[in-house]
């Protein structure tokens, strides 16, 4: 089986199970994507106000769609641009050294 064969791999958020289809090298990314909505869904949970798991899922993606564009416009810098600018920095350290 190659690193790039899609898994499913079970996952649990706000206490409910789902599975889910990523390749080998997306696992670690997904976990950490799952590990950080489970949070988020908890704390508005654990506020008390809202109470169905359809409200309280809208919520948490509209918080967290908040952060990624005030990083992205913002406050903060934009996280992808910096992700294509260290690849191609790399390709080109990378063609540099291969000469």
């Amino acid at each position: 089986m190659s690193s790039e064969s899609a898994r499913t791999l079970n996952v649990t958020i706000l206490d409910r199970e789902f599975r889910v289809v990523c390749s080998e090298v997306e696992r670690p990314e997904l976990l950490d994507a799952v590990a950080y909505l489970d949070k988020k869904m908890h704390e508005i949970r654990d506020i008390g106000k809202i109470i169905t798991i359809e409200r309280i899922a809208i919520m948490s993606a509209l918080n967290i769609a908040h952060e990624l564009l005030t990083t992205r416009l913002g406050s903060g810098f934009d996280m992808s641009e910096f992700k294509r600018r260290m690849e191609r920095m790399e390709a080109t350290i990378d063609a540099v050294l291969t000469e």
